[in-house]
């Protein structure tokens, strides 16, 4: 049996990070959220590419989120049309602060959490935990039979323990290699410090 190399190179322009995947197949019970909570959990449909591109860069900035910020416009907005796409937002006095992207490509019960994630200044509010609970509920409610999602290394460092108290089971794990958002000049040069830029 051959060895799994211990190191692989990567090119310069490119992040490469530890991808867990995690999933449920089961709805887990919903976890106590802080009463008094401000905010609501809002339907996002017919939200516009401008509109989801601020939300998803001032959750996801700090963690390298990058997908979105490279593909077309058109692309983009073919996808938040699509039928196979659900996002919600969390609401706060008028300001979106936290998003849920589900994806139904996977067909046959099979929903992927695309997108999931609060702003900075609600986290440890119990925000991120209410719209998990809304995230389960609404998944399985709407005839899922297997709940999945990814998170990596440049993530929150409590995303993977979040993910599991929130009843997710890790299943794999793989490399992934992706072009640097910040060389693009998709994200600031300063965003994610943890990561290293390669250029």
């Amino acid at each position: 049996m051959s060895e799994t190399p211990r190191f692989t190179p990567i090119g310069r322009g490119k992040i490469a990070a530890i991808a867990t995947t995690l999933e449920m197949r089961a709805p887990a019970p919903p976890r106590p959220v802080p009463a008094g909570l401000d905010g609501e959990v809002v339907s996002l449909e017919g939200i516009s590419a401008d509109e989801y591109l601020d939300l998803f860069r001032r959750v996801g900035q700090d963690y390298l989120w990058l997908t979105r910020l490279f593909m077309a416009r058109e692309t983009l907005e073919a996808q938040l049309a699509s039928a196979e796409t659900q996002v919600f937002g969390e609401r706060v006095g008028g300001r979106l602060e936290g998003l849920l992207e589900f994806d139904w490509r996977g067909g046959a019960g099979d929903c992927e959490i695309k997108y999931f994630g609060v702003t900075a200044a609600r986290q440890a509010t119990g925000a991120a935990r209410r719209l998990m609970n809304h995230a389960i509920a609404h998944a399985f409610a709407s005839g899922a039979t297997r709940l999945w999602l990814h998170t990596n290394t440049m993530d929150h460092p409590r995303a993977l323990a979040f993910y599991a108290r929130s009843g997710f089971t890790a299943v794999g794990q793989e490399v992934e290699i992706n072009d640097d958002p910040r060389l693009a000049g998709l994200l600031p040069r300063d965003a994610a410090p943890h990561v290293p830029i390669f250029e």
